[in-house]
């Protein structure tokens, strides 16, 4: 931000500020000064360094108040008269339509017809030089004065060459045309704003105006516009198009919308002092409601407490006023503050903010730097142990643990995107090779496994990987009938999600690039081995945990060998076979398993509680069954069965092996071994007691999967 002193000084009382002043006030408030360069007639330019959160003091007035607090000075802010109403309404001559609201928070335009252009007088001309602005003629130099005084950007159009007469504020057509003031014609996006007349664009919307409508010696009526966009709409603009302006800098970092009319009227003020006219009646506003003010809760004893220095509340209550920071007090005693921040800082949200605002405003060096400092150790964070134990648990189990990137080529990203899904890239050209986040963590497992097959690294019983890492995606709301593809870039970023994951890779034990049914099974227990055991690490031996087959809702998976993952009946992954296609579209020799699991859910779990009971008095009593059932029904039936039989006396119930032969058993079938404990904690059990229950278990089996019962 180039700042003038002299301009500076305007703002100030008493004036008189130095440029060592300036410079001793604004550092110590937290802003450096990258250079300074004396002026004719005394002046001298300041560049000041800002933060990007800090957009309230790209103007001269922002650093005046800054400058104030630092000083003991008072802020004067600018005064002016409104023009007298002309008595003709603006309705009568303009219309303005804003057709995106969430990107165009708020739109002000007025009329002023009669305007006579001509060159600015010479303090305009003295106060733009001096922050290194040329001078183009009396209207569009107040737009750029507004600019660097309250930090609002504006722009005038000439009424004459709107189309219609009217102001529409709408996404641009795809492919639609538009030359900007420096005299480029430029080819526009559909996620740009712009503002349009009746016709076409006029100017990409908070970048840089049209040459079609612009003010020059010929115009007599403007229309002045003062509006706020959505900042990355803006940004991502700027940066397609390559082009940066003053106005462009300043709705990138956020521009309120509260103080849009008081700027608007400051505007209109000028250039009719300057260029003379009559004001329309009546102003045209239109966008989204405004906001409110935040109010934040305050406690003095807070600062003291974290800054290790004795401030009076007094002393804090003069800080926020200077800052302008409403305060009152609330509380027994008055021991708290409730703080209305004012509409220029959209960077205090918290109390932890104004208490920086206190530490930097009284002084970082008020505050002592002791020679030692207590430490309080404290033990890791449950997710962080949780985390630390899992990856533990992983390597100890062969798996190895990769850390890869979030970003993947389209083409790895479409074979695991759900249909409900859509992929989310990112337009930036140091990522034209690979512009996609990754919906899943398996391609980047992938890659790193083709990788260690191309160095021919080989591990014995294959080489297996994890990692735990975000994957990214955008809900695809015309799948699900919710939105139409028109609906607005800042809309549909509210939209995308970011989820952390756990995945799991790991190879089909065997040689060559066939593998045989049994081989592939292996893999499956493997991964699905070290998904339990990482659930029953994190969630405790309590938790419900099962595995259903079903049909994958991703390409990647083969469908005849894919399961659902559930946690306590809530579906939290997938685990399968990858399909050849994909093994081929990664290059891999032989075939791998994944799963993938949502890890939020295992950290909310963790640690498991457990529960410690005394070792029973009395002995129990084992049954084992061996049902021969068809091929289709899985343990986890037989288990939900028992669960649902609610037994007398029973234990617990466990699996114990599965037997095919289509000879002893016939075509299709299985033997399933369970095992049944019973046990009664007051005395010792008799085999006479337990067999009706078994009994009763046996028919239930028969009735429901069509169970035969064989010796066990």
């Amino acid at each position: 931000m180039n700042a003038g002193l002299q301009w500076l000084n305007r703002y100030l009382n008493p004036a008189g500020l130095t440029a060592d002043q300036a410079e001793e006030a604004l550092v110590g408030a937290g802003f450096e000064i990258e250079s300074r360069e004396p002026l004719a007639g005394g002046d001298v330019k300041l560049d000041v360094a800002l933060t990007s959160n800090r957009g309230d003091c790209l103007c001269h007035t922002g650093l005046a108040r800054e400058i104030a607090s630092k000083t003991g000075r008072r802020l004067v802010m600018p005064q002016w008269t409104d023009p007298a109403p002309s008595g003709e309404p603006i309705t009568s001559v303009f219309s303005l339509d804003n057709q995106v609201p969430a990107d165009c928070p708020h739109f002000t335009a007025r009329v002023i017809r009669g305007v006579k252009v001509g060159p600015s007088p010479a303090w305009l001309v003295q106060a733009l030089e001096s922050v290194g602005q040329r001078t183009i003629n009396n209207i569009v130099d107040v737009t750029n004065f507004l600019n660097f005084e309250l930090g609002h950007p504006a722009h005038v159009f000439d009424l004459k060459k709107l189309a219609g007469a009217k102001l529409i504020i709408r996404w641009a057509r795809e492919g639609e045309d538009l030359t900007t003031l420096d005299g480029k014609k430029r080819r526009l996006k559909s996620d740009e704003l712009v503002v349009a007349d009746g016709d076409r664009a006029q100017s990409l919307a908070g970048v840089i105006g049209g040459h079609d409508s612009e003010v020059d010696a010929s115009t007599t009526d403007i229309v002045l516009e003062v509006a706020t966009w959505s900042p990355t709409t803006v940004r991502r603009a700027a940066r397609r198009h390559a082009v940066r302006t003053d106005a462009s800098h300043r709705f990138e970092r956020g521009v309120t919308p509260l103080l849009l009319d008081h700027a608007s009227r400051r505007a209109a003020a000028l250039i009719v002092e300057l260029a003379g006219g009559k004001l329309c009646d009546g102003a045209l506003a239109r966008g989204a409601p405004l906001p409110r003010q935040y109010r934040v809760q305050f406690r003095p004893q807070r600062v003291r407490d974290l800054l290790g220095i004795h401030i009076p509340t007094d002393e804090m209550a003069r800080i926020f006023q200077a800052l302008e920071i409403d305060i009152e007090p609330i509380g027994r005693g008055g021991d708290a503050m409730l703080c209305t921040i004012p509409a220029f800082r959209g960077d205090l949200t918290r109390e932890i903010d104004l208490v920086e605002e206190v530490a930097r405003t009284k002084g970082l060096d008020a505050i002592p730097i002791a020679e030692r400092l207590s430490v309080v150790v404290k033990p890791p964070q449950a997710s962080e142990r949780a985390k630390r134990e899992l990856a533990g648990l992983l390597i100890g189990q062969g798996f190895y643990e990769t850390v890869t990137f979030s970003f993947i080529t389209p083409a790895h990203a479409k074979a695991f995107m759900p249909p409900s899904l859509m992929a989310l890239g990112v337009d930036d050209e140091r990522r034209a090779a690979e512009p996609t986040l990754r919906p899943s963590i398996i391609p980047s497992l992938l890659a790193c496994r083709r990788s260690n097959q191309h160095g021919q690294v080989h591990v014995p019983g294959g080489i297996r990987f994890f990692e735990t890492a975000s994957v990214f995606a955008e809900r695809n709301q015309g799948a699900a009938g919710a939105a139409s593809s028109s609906a607005s870039p800042t809309a549909r970023a509210q939209l995308t999600f970011e989820q952390r994951r756990l995945a799991l890779l790991a190879d089909c034990p065997g040689e060559g690039r066939k593998r045989s049914i049994t081989e592939r099974q292996t893999g499956v227990r493997i991964v699905r081995g070290a998904v339990e055991s990482a659930v029953r690490l994190l969630a405790g031996i309590k938790a419900s945990l099962d595995f259903t087959p079903c049909g994958p809702d991703i390409a990647a998976y083969d469908p005849h060998a894919h399961a659902a993952i559930l946690l306590n009946g809530a579906r939290v992954g997938s685990i399968g076979i990858i399909t050849e296609a994909v093994q081929k579209e990664f290059d891999l020799d032989g075939p791998v398993v994944a799963a993938e699991v949502e890890l939020e859910p295992l950290l909310a779990l963790y640690p498991p509680k457990a529960r410690l009971t005394p070792l029973p008095e009395f002995p129990g009593i084992e049954r084992d069954l061996s049902p021969v059932v068809p091929d289709s029904v899985t343990w986890a039936a037989v288990s939900g069965l028992i669960d649902k039989a609610r037994l007398e006396r029973l234990e617990s119930w466990s699996f114990v092996g599965t037997f095919r032969d289509a000879k002893r058993l016939g075509p299709g079938k299985k033997a399933l071994t369970l095992r049944l404990r019973f046990r009664d904690p007051a005395r010792t059990l008799r085999a006479d007691e337990i067999e009706p229950q078994v009994a009763g278990l046996v028919e239930q089996l028969k009735r429901e999967v069509g169970a035969e019962m064989r010796a066990g």
